[in-house]
């Protein structure tokens, strides 16, 4: 297996190697540090490439090693032997598949930490605690990728789960990554509150867009903002905000509304609520232009809103199936865990194809 080259695209060593030149080059100039936002943005990127090299070279040399280790095989025809070359193949091959995924994660904005919001679907205490349980599977998913996560706001459910929540995940390919999982989710099991042991259909829609910085240019014009303020929910007790620091902004023209209540401070919350919203916007547009390019190769875009991706059935089997890939798993408890890649790569994999 050479690592370096891919069917869907290439790993470029001398591309990535001068790239990082030029940036290094940078880094040296006078005036670097006049930005510092957009001089930390070059050095994150001379990490993420410095990273990718490294990464690719112990792909390369695990490759060869196995190489050397099924010779090995031939000559001792050891059946042991053979099923550790098989996993280690196995393993190998997946490492592999998921970094050739992000190599053809090509847009700027792929790169991006992402902005997660879940929200419950009609059906009460049933589609609040399944969108509770996508919050979990997520949030367990993001510590298994190293990536950090922060409540910007949060609807708590009457009784269990949440009505809807918005996350900040920050990590590199985090937007990118999560692009797979923006649509509508559908759970089926027996009732957990249901006394009769009835079958519930429940829905849950995820939405992601990338979280963009200064460095990306949105015009937002100020009369178009309605900007309310209302007390951030707590725990109780000592704990409960008595000033109105939540900051909810309505964008006119656009009819998205944003909110957030995490920070302590009113001003701040106006600061990532409008980064909220910019983010938003930006990714509107982005559709917009996926959508035109669609249009006209006569294919529509499967990420659309609203659209349902994902069954879960907990019951009369297990059985989690994408409906976009035809991918499914029978370990429903593994995939709740957050071991979820698999269908995140195969789904981008195949986009990544088409485009």
């Amino acid at each position: 297996m050479n690592v370096s080259q891919t069917s869907g695209g290439a790993f470029d060593p001398a591309g990535i190697e001068a790239e990082i030149s030029e940036l290094e080059t940078k880094t040296t100039e006078n005036g670097f540090w006049d930005d510092p936002e957009a001089a930390t943005i070059i050095q994150k990127r001379i990490a993420s490439l410095k990273k990718a090299t490294e990464l690719w070279d112990t792909l390369e040399s695990r490759s060869a090693d196995l190489t050397g280790f099924i010779e090995l095989i031939k000559e001792e025809e050891d059946l042991d032997f053979f099923k550790e070359a098989q996993a280690n193949y196995r393993e190998l091959f997946r490492d592999f598949e998921a970094e050739e995924t992000i190599n053809l994660l090509a847009d700027r904005e792929d790169r991006l930490p992402a902005i997660l919001t879940i929200h419950a679907g009609a059906g009460g205490i049933e589609a609040m605690d399944w969108a509770g349980m996508l919050l979990r599977m997520y949030l367990r998913w993001a510590e298994r990728k190293g990536f950090s996560t922060t409540v910007l706001d949060k609807s708590a459910g009457e009784e269990v789960g949440i009505k809807s929540i918005t996350l900040s995940v920050d990590g590199e390919y985090a937007a990118g990554l999560l692009a797979a999982e923006h649509g509508v989710h559908r759970l089926i099991r027996i009732s957990p509150f249901d006394q009769a042991r009835r079958r519930h259909t429940s829905f849950a829609s995820v939405d992601v867009v990338p979280k963009v910085d200064d460095t990306i240019e949105i015009d937002i014009d100020e009369d178009d903002l309605k900007t309310d303020t209302f007390r951030a929910s707590g725990a109780g007790g000592q704990h409960v905000n008595k000033t109105d620091s939540a900051v909810r902004i309505t964008h006119a023209p656009s009819g998205i509304i944003v909110q957030c209540q995490n920070e302590r401070s009113q001003h701040r919350n106006k600061v990532v609520a409008i980064q909220i919203l910019r983010s938003k916007l930006h990714e509107i547009e982005r559709r917009k232009r996926e959508d035109e390019v669609a249009a006209k190769h006569e294919k529509k875009s499967d990420i659309g809103f609203g659209s349902q991706i994902r069954n879960y059935v907990f019951h009369p089997y297990h059985l989690i199936k994408d409906l976009r890939t035809g991918m499914e798993t029978s370990n429903t408890q593994r995939f709740m865990d957050g071991e979820i890649d698999d269908f995140i790569y195969t789904y981008l994999r195949q986009k990544l194809s088409t485009t």
